[in-house]
């Protein structure tokens, strides 16, 4: 056995066939028939001649096909890539093109997009539809039928000789630019992303063998919010899967926080995990509700924040209806895996946190002062670096040199993964997560950070969900402006924000102007989309 994600999957397979794997709807599997189910689809893989190193890609909303036809292309050594489900055509034809996909399997309800595109992409040979349910008027009629053609597959395993130098690739959309493709040995991705390094301990397991024995352990109940399309939730299935778990699948297209208490009360939920305050805010307020609905959550022992910020305030409230409850924000990116994590109870809120999210620094993230190409050391609490990881990190961007050049570097002869997220050291050796540079307002000569000023704005109760962004002034050179999703009707004003926000950060930060919208748009992962809310606060600011 090799530290490979196909290989462990199988061991654990081997450990408990008949134990609960994964739930989505109706549907439920052990972990011995979606190995067989995986190994059909690996057969049929292999007969189209997708082989070690092929790119496919999966363009569907959460479906049980998504994780089989994943685990059979790693079974085979190719290489599943994620397609974000909201592309319009040029944006899925940059894809599939940019990531030399040679297959493409999708929900049916895409096939107009799919076929419309279908001339441009002279590398595509094979169309794979998944069933969804839906009438679907333009159906592919040259695509292939994903059930009919694994029907009669044989569903043993393959016979292949992977490794821990097998890619891993996955395309991260961030929160500006088109989608980068980052590239992995696959032994590194389980080791920061796949639980191969105890996020909290920092100990790595010593062999693939004792690695696959996690699922020994008593089983826990998992369910994860996050489309599978987005890397968290692949990794969280992964993470799942190894260690035994039984994982829930969100079957809903749209984010419905009732239906979420509800899954949690009936498959008595006990690890439950979103992507920050996108999913966290309507849970929040959907959760008086459901308690008074009398739904049993007593089973929920730990919720995890993934990939997007999450708030203080937010977290305060869930803990003041479920004291018992562990709050564990997980700092991390797809171009590091986990940087740190910190843990939020009733007994030891995060207060006064002083605008982003403060976690722990484990031996393997630093902040680096990309001026002097140097460590900042944990005394320094003045100046602001930027986030590393070093030790298993990528290789690098997917046919982008130059990216690659700027993100993974050498320092002290020692390689570090720096995608951008700007952080400092506190008192405590704590470190405060700032958000990206690159989004950064430059405001009187003071350099403000979004992230940390969108989560303060937050503590105010009728702030639903903002962005911030920095337009032009004639006299700050720019002036920060918040857009902001009220919760209901009632008025918002700058000396309200101030008053709620103030004791998160200092007064230069606060916001100048307030726009507000219905709605703030976001990736499906939680993640901001800062250019929409530059457009938009550019064309109703004031001074515009």
């Amino acid at each position: 056995m090799e530290f490979n994600a196909a290989d462990i999957f199988e061991g654990v397979v081997d450990r408990i066939p008949n134990r609960e794997a994964v739930v989505l709807g109706e549907t439920r599997l052990t972990y011995i028939e979606l190995d067989s189910r995986a190994n059909k689809a690996a057969n049929a893989l292999k007969k189209l001649g997708i082989k070690k190193g092929s790119h496919l890609g999966i363009y569907a909303f959460n479906c049980i096909e998504w994780l089989e036809i994943m685990l059979g292309a790693y079974k085979l050594c190719a290489i599943p890539i994620n397609i974000n489900y909201r592309y319009v055509e040029e944006e899925l034809k940059y894809l599939i093109d940019n990531a030399d996909m040679e297959a493409i399997f999708f929900h049916k309800q895409f096939s107009k997009k799919i076929k419309n595109i279908s001339t441009h992409l002279p590398l595509l040979k094979n169309y794979i539809s998944i069933e969804d349910g839906l009438d679907s008027k333009e159906e592919m009629e040259s695509a292939l039928d994903f059930e009919l053609l694994i029907e009669h597959e044989s569903k043993e395993r393959i016979p292949v000789k992977r490794s821990g130098d097998d890619r891993y690739i996955i395309y991260t959309g961030g929160t500006t630019g088109m989608p980068k493709g980052v590239v992995w040995r696959m032994e590194d991705v389980l080791m920061t992303l796949g639980g191969g390094i105890d996020a909290i301990t920092g100990e790595k397991y010593p062999t693939p063998e004792a690695f696959a024995d996690k699922c020994l352990q008593d089983q826990t109940t998992a369910l994860a919010l996050a489309p599978l399309m987005h890397g968290a939730a692949q990794w969280q299935s992964f993470n799942a899967f190894f260690s035994g778990w039984k994982f829930i699948i969100n079957d809903q297209i749209s984010f419905d926080a009732n239906y979420v208490w509800d899954l949690v009360a009936k498959e008595k939920v006990m690890n439950l995990t979103i992507t920050g305050d996108a999913m966290g805010r309507p849970l929040c307020d959907a959760l008086p509700l459901a308690l008074e609905r009398n739904l049993d959550l007593s089973s929920l022992i730990v919720l995890t924040s993934t990939a997007s910020i999450f708030s203080s305030s937010i977290k305060d409230t869930i803990l003041e209806f479920l004291p018992n409850l562990f709050i564990i924000d997980a700092v991390g990116s797809s171009e590091t895996g986990a940087t740190g994590v910190n843990i939020h109870t009733k007994d030891g809120k995060l207060k006064d946190s002083g605008g982003g999210p403060k976690f722990n620094s484990p031996e393997y993230s630093a902040i680096l002062n990309l001026d002097t190409h140097q460590i900042i050391p944990h005394t320094d609490t003045k100046t602001i670096g930027f986030l590393a990881r070093k030790g298993h990190v990528p290789i690098a961007y997917y046919k982008d040199k130059a990216k690659s050049d700027k993100t993974f570097i050498e320092v002290n002869g020692e390689r570090y993964s720096i995608p951008g997220d700007m952080a400092k050291y506190e008192n405590d050796g704590q470190m405060t997560l700032l958000g990206r540079g690159s989004v950064s307002i430059n405001s009187g000569g003071e350099k403000i950070f979004p992230e940390e000023v969108e989560m303060a704005l937050k503590a105010h109760p009728n702030v639903f969900d903002c962005l911030v962004v920095g337009v032009k002034d004639k006299t700050w050179g720019q002036k920060v402006v918040a857009v902001i999703q009220k919760r209901d009707s009632s008025e918002v004003t700058i000396d309200d924000l101030k008053k709620a926000s103030s004791k998160y950060i200092a007064g230069y930060k606060m916001p100048k102007e307030i726009v507000f919208s219905d709605l703030i748009k976001r990736a499906p992962s939680g993640k901001p989309n800062y250019q929409w809310a530059q457009e938009y606060a550019n064309k109703k600011s004031s001074g515009s």
